[in-house]
């Protein structure tokens, strides 16, 4: 009998030895989560995988942009090729059906791997919308490239420069500019083949008129050999590419030659949606006229007895060797077509006086820049910078007839396929 009792009293004793353990190792969970909540500050999301999961906070959602831009649930974070679109994206709770969003919660993706920083309250779900991410016309322009910087401009640019591109600025900010010879700033676009001038600061993307063909010499290089600047000669306000009748700067009448290339413009089809939409109008092209150091403009429609006086271009270009892509509000002009500047064409290579026919410019002919250089009062003649057949710059009166290569700026967000080679041009992806 007292056999019975004492095993009685031993699995007596037992259980509440177990119940007891039970409740203490309970306890210890119970404390280890609350401190999990606590305790966290950041949820790093790595590799498509949530390294820290609480069990039951379901807290994120992901929507990833599709070829229309519509976004679209994903079960994983994209790991390359997009962008977390920072303003959509957000974290908060869910208050009768409606989720508040959390400020002081912030949400860092880079190289595939999503941080979520200060989520502190339990509760809180995050919503991820990424978006494709598009490598623009520049970047790939510029992924490889030897950047360099000229101080020189008192000698000719003649030799190969592919894969090297030189910076300086412009009125937007740091723009890249090819010199010389380079092989690889071809590009097809419209059904023409281009070269390219410079990435201008805003990023997008000068180009020049090359032709129908990848043929650098030759009257196939230009749209006409045969157009003047301005039939009007006899005034120093001929000289602009737009301009006001007695004003030095102003825009209320187009050129001939802004005429004819808006005609040319139109009838190529690059007008056309297809091409337009490409095509940066906001950058501009500037018809800078203002006049050198110690000179006073005049409008001058005597040659008798007349002020003669230089613009700062031949100031720049022939006194001091010193080009400059900076330009008066005024003095921008806002079309979709243009011309090439004076003092671009001595960044590439080209001398005032001097002949240079081993630059990516030289065509052996004559063609108009859009630049002034003079206003000679003895004749009576506005002049403006031609490029000659020998490839130096010059000056010739607006009235004269020249060649023209019509200069475009792609957008800068345009992208680009292609290694910028003849053969393998850079080509602008159809959107």
């Amino acid at each position: 009998m007292e056999f019975e009792v004492l095993k009685r009293s031993h699995v007596k004793r037992g259980i509440i030895i177990g119940i007891v353990a039970v409740f203490i190792i309970s306890a210890i969970i119970l404390n280890f989560t609350r401190a999990k909540y606590r305790s966290v500050s950041s949820v790093p999301i790595i590799n498509s995988e949530i390294n820290y999961k609480v069990p039951d906070l379901n807290m994120v959602s992901l929507y990833v942009a599709n070829e229309e831009g519509v976004y679209e649930e994903a079960d994983t974070i994209p790991s390359s090729g997009y962008t977390l679109n920072i303003e959509q994206s957000y974290c908060g709770r869910s208050n009768i059906g409606e989720v508040v969003k959390d400020d002081t919660v912030s949400i860092i993706y880079e190289n595939g791997q999503v941080n979520v920083l200060g989520l502190t309250k339990k509760g809180t779900k995050c919503y991820l919308y990424f978006d494709e991410q598009k490598i623009q016309a520049a970047d790939t322009i510029l992924t490889g490239k030897d950047i360099q910087s000229r101080n020189n401009f008192n000698t000719t640019v003649t030799e190969d420069t592919t894969g090297v591109i030189y910076q300086t600025t412009d009125w937007k900010g740091t723009s890249y500019y090819f010199a010389g010879a380079p092989t690889d700033n071809w590009v097809r676009f419209g059904g023409f083949y281009w070269r390219i001038i410079r990435i201008n600061g805003d990023g997008s993307i000068r180009l020049i008129y090359n032709g129908t063909s990848t043929t650098t010499i030759g009257t196939e290089t230009l749209t006409t050999t045969s157009q003047s600047f301005n039939s009007n000669y006899d005034r120093s306000e001929y000289v602009g590419l737009k301009y006001t009748s007695s004003k030095q700067h102003g825009q209320n009448v187009d050129s001939d030659i802004l005429n004819y290339l808006q005609s040319w413009y139109t009838n190529s089809g690059l007008s056309s949606p297809q091409f337009s939409e490409n095509i940066d109008t906001n950058i501009g092209f500037c018809s800078d006229r203002n006049v050198a150091n110690g000179d006073t403009w005049i409008s001058q429609p005597n040659k008798v007895g007349g002020s003669s006086h230089d613009y700062a271009a031949y100031e720049r270009l022939n006194t001091n060797k010193k080009p400059s892509l900076a330009c008066n509000s005024s003095d921008i002009i806002k079309e979709p077509v243009g011309l090439i500047t004076a003092d671009e064409v001595a960044y590439t290579g080209g001398i005032y006086g001097q002949s240079n026919n081993s630059y990516y410019l030289y065509n052996n002919q004559d063609y108009w820049t859009m630049s002034p250089s003079e206003f000679i009062a003895p004749w009576g003649e506005a002049h403006v910078f031609p490029v000659s057949s020998n490839g130096w710059l010059g000056g010739n009166s607006v009235h004269n007839t020249m060649g023209v290569r019509p200069v475009i700026n792609l957008s800068s967000d345009v992208q680009i396929t292609g290694s910028g080679t003849s053969t393998d041009p850079y080509t602008a992806v159809e959107a």
